[in-house]
């Protein structure tokens, strides 16, 4: 019963942000991804993303391609 409460809850906020994601898409006309960065669901776009690897706040040897095969949505 607990788990399907936590399901409940991950895809109302996954709903929330593929949303925001779409929105900023929308604005922006750059790539957005919905990515879970320390066990939260973040939108973030690809260029943040190479800032972030470049700076190095993932581990090294982490790429961008690398986490864009992990997202959970990418924006087209």
């Amino acid at each position: 019963m607990l788990q399907l409460i936590k399901d409940i809850i991950f895809g109302f906020r996954f709903k929330r942000a593929v949303k925001k994601a779409d929105r900023l898409h929308h604005l922006t006309h750059r790539k957005y991804m919905v990515l879970v960065i320390n066990h939260k669901l973040e939108v973030l776009s690809k260029q943040e993303l190479r800032k972030f690897v470049a700076n190095g706040i993932f581990r090294k040897g982490t790429t961008v391609q690398n986490i864009e095969q992990k997202a959970l949505y990418i924006t087209l």
